[in-house]
């Protein structure tokens, strides 16, 4: 069980500071904690700073998006909070994301900082076929995923961040040199809520996933350790 933990990132999607604090000391020895953009909004980096106190590797989700010099000069700013993964929109382009990886390369090695991974985020979860039209796209989400994929490996990623539905086609795609963080994972007799692509968390190790990204089936229970727990006996 203790193996499946550290393949386990918490979402604490909340601007709750204490209810965050609460859920980090619950759930020790997980692969990292997912601080997104609710609660970066709500607590800046002095709130990162409180839940990396805890002892958690901090999974930063904040999915940078905009021009090169923009997306430069925030993950820069970031990078002081020591976050052990950061996103960027692999849909920035590819001098967006070659920028993105060198200056976190050069900045870390300049300040003796052990490298935070970057991960890619492709089609999010809460976007099926039906939304292509809308949004411009053609094609199959797949084939989507797959095109962003190629954009990561040229760019240099550490990893893709993609939904369970695509999981196993994309491993096969991309090989086993490229993490995978996945989510939209629910356990059996969960509610999907607003993710439209899901799988249960064994079937994305099966897949092939490196990392699975849970949060209300942990963060909303009463119990966040004991709903860890059952999650890794489950897998």
């Amino acid at each position: 069980m203790e193996d499946f933990r550290k393949k386990i990132i918490v979402a604490i999607d909340t601007t709750d500071i204490n209810r965050a604090l609460f859920i980090s000391n619950s759930v020790p020895e997980v692969g990292a904690l997912k601080l997104g953009l609710e609660f970066f909004c709500a607590n800046g980096p002095e709130g990162v700073n409180k839940i990396l106190q805890t002892g958690a590797k901090i999974f930063l989700d904040l999915k940078f998006h905009d021009i090169p010099n923009t997306v430069i000069g925030a993950i820069s700013a970031s990078l002081k909070l020591c976050p052990h993964m950061m996103t960027v929109h692999l849909s920035g382009g590819y001098n967006m994301l070659k920028s993105s990886v060198d200056m976190v390369s050069n900045f870390s090695v300049n300040n003796n900082l052990q490298k935070p991974l970057i991960l890619g985020v492709s089609v999010l979860t809460s976007i099926d076929k039906s939304d292509f039209p809308s949004l411009g796209f053609s094609g199959s989400v797949e084939s989507q995923v797959k095109r962003l994929a190629d954009l990561a490996l040229r760019a240099g990623l550490d990893g893709l961040v993609c939904s369970a539905k695509e999981l196993k086609i994309i491993r096969e795609y991309v090989g086993k040199d490229i993490l995978l963080v996945t989510p939209g994972i629910r356990p059996l007799g969960n509610n999907i809520n607003d993710q439209k692509r899901i799988v249960t968390p064994s079937q994305a190790i099966k897949d092939g996933a490196d990392f699975l990204v849970i949060g209300r089936p942990i963060t909303e229970a009463e119990e966040p350790n004991i709903a860890l727990n059952k999650i890794c006996s489950e897998i």
